[in-house]
């Protein structure tokens, strides 16, 4: 067993909201796949936000790169992030060891969570 690494919820999830023009997310896409490679029990996810405006929306996400962290249904993070793999990879771990975080209070991005997770679902 890795102590280093602890359990995650199997229902967790990461999403990367960013743009394909976007330079700094073109530059973030190898570090999230690091971070990626270090937690291959957490669903992680690049979404376009101009390719996916339909399901991103009504959200309108100004800032990238972003993230969306979700633990089920519940949101616990979204908003924008540096794109470095340690930031990445302290804020997952923060919000997977604390099981009691709340969730974020915005229906909508609860909404948001259910509409990706039925789209990656499907």
């Amino acid at each position: 067993m890795n102590l280093d690494m602890p359990p995650a919820p199997a229902s967790a999830l990461v999403v990367c909201l960013c743009a394909e023009w976007c330079g700094v997310c073109r530059d973030y896409q190898s570090r999230f796949a690091q971070v990626q490679a270090r937690f291959p029990q957490i669903e992680f996810l690049w979404i376009d936000v101009e390719d996916e405006a339909d399901l991103l929306h009504p959200l309108d996400i100004e800032d990238f790169p972003t993230l969306l962290l979700a633990v089920g249904s519940e949101p616990r993070f979204l908003g924008p992030v540096t794109p470095q793999a340690e930031m990445l990879d302290r804020l997952i771990r923060s919000q997977i060891q604390d099981t009691a975080a709340p969730a974020l209070a915005d229906p909508s991005v609860t909404d948001l969570v259910l509409r990706i997770r039925a789209k990656t679902s499907a």
